[in-house]
């Protein structure tokens, strides 16, 4: 019965992958587009996610800032919400996170969000702070999410079509692997298979 449960995990995760190649692209391609706007525009890219979200967030800017798959010069990128000093205010994680963008963001910069779950919630007022300082924000949620309606015309938006945190997560994490390949092609170019 356990050994089914975990194979239950595996596929349900393969069938949202496959469901959503084709449903995401387009979206996630709209995303790459601003990522890279934001990095050839001379903008930098902050980056943050409410609960296990953030994890992704974290990932995702160590990529950028070192590498993904193939050396490249470092992008400007940046995860919010890591400083332990800041993190041990009394203040809520989103309004730290708001702060952060407040103090650090520029126009020009891109905003990317992760927000798997109902804590999701929380990053409205993370949008509303860089949609103040006139950045692009670039939301990854579920369906139905609360920051869907915090985001403005220019924004851009890749909702994972599932009612579990656990698989948008997964998703979140795939696409922000993807998103960092697109950027190193737009960036470098097709790299030499020896």
């Amino acid at each position: 019965m356990v050994e089914q449960r975990i194979q239950q995990h595996f596929f349900d995760a393969a069938d949202l992958l496959y469901q959503s190649a084709e449903a995401l692209s387009r979206p996630v391609a709209d995303a790459a587009q601003a990522l890279l706007g934001g990095i050839t525009g001379g903008g930098k890219l902050l980056l943050a996610g409410s609960g296990p979200s953030q994890a992704v967030a974290q990932a995702m800017a160590a990529q950028l800032v070192e590498r993904f798959e193939r050396e490249r010069p470092s992008l400007a990128a940046l995860a919010l919400g890591t400083d332990a000093s800041l993190n041990a205010s009394a203040l809520p994680a989103a309004r730290r996170l708001a702060l952060q963008v407040q103090a650090l963001g520029a126009p020009g910069d891109v905003l990317v969000l992760f927000g798997a779950g109902e804590d999701a919630a929380s990053l409205a007022e993370v949008a509303a702070a860089a949609q103040g300082k006139d950045m692009t924000v670039v939301a990854f949620a579920g369906p139905d999410s609360p920051l869907i309606a915090a985001l403005g015309e220019t924004d851009v938006l890749v909702s994972v079509p599932h009612e579990r945190a656990a698989r948008v997560l997964e998703v979140h994490l795939l696409v922000a692997h993807a998103l960092c390949d697109v950027l190193d092609l737009q960036l470098m170019g097709e790299q030499d298979r020896a």
